[in-house]
């Protein structure tokens, strides 16, 4: 797998993006996704543990369109990604559902009650949700030799 340093140091940005939107593409069939920044900079995260604290933080949307094109703000997904130590954390959310569940995913997730923080059952549509957290976990983690 490649690292998330290794992805950020190609073209730009613009690769970090593509290659979330496709992996959501690929785990949230059958809508399509484009990623915007929501806060931070894709360019400062790093798999690499010399990393300075506090700069491997960003906040990206996942922008969801139906499969014919139709804008479906409901679905969208804010996708918050840090690191702690050299271990990389997701925390996936739909922010336009506030009535449902966050999801935490580092070494397994973690389904949380967004208003008071405590453990939760995973919703229903929460399968694909894991798979996409774990998929970008993969891709974004320093290989494993």
């Amino acid at each position: 797998m490649e690292s998330l340093s290794a992805a950020v140091d190609g073209p730009g940005p613009s690769n970090l993006l593509s290659r979330v939107a496709a992996a959501a593409d690929l785990c949230m069939k059958p809508n399509r996704h484009a990623v915007v920044i929501n806060s931070g900079a894709p360019e400062l995260i790093s798999a690499r543990p010399e990393a300075e604290p506090g700069k491997d933080e960003c906040t990206l949307r996942l922008l969801c369109r139906r499969a014919d094109g139709e804008r479906t703000e409901l679905n969208d997904i804010e996708l918050e990604f840090y690191r702690s130590g050299e271990d990389l954390h997701l925390m996936l959310s739909w922010p336009e559902q506030t009535d449902q569940p966050m999801l935490w995913q580092g070494h397994h997730p973690v389904w949380m009650d967004g208003d008071s923080g405590q453990r939760c059952e995973r919703p229903p549509a929460g399968a694909a949700l894991e798979a996409l957290a774990r998929r970008l976990r993969a891709l974004f983690s320093p290989a494993q030799s």
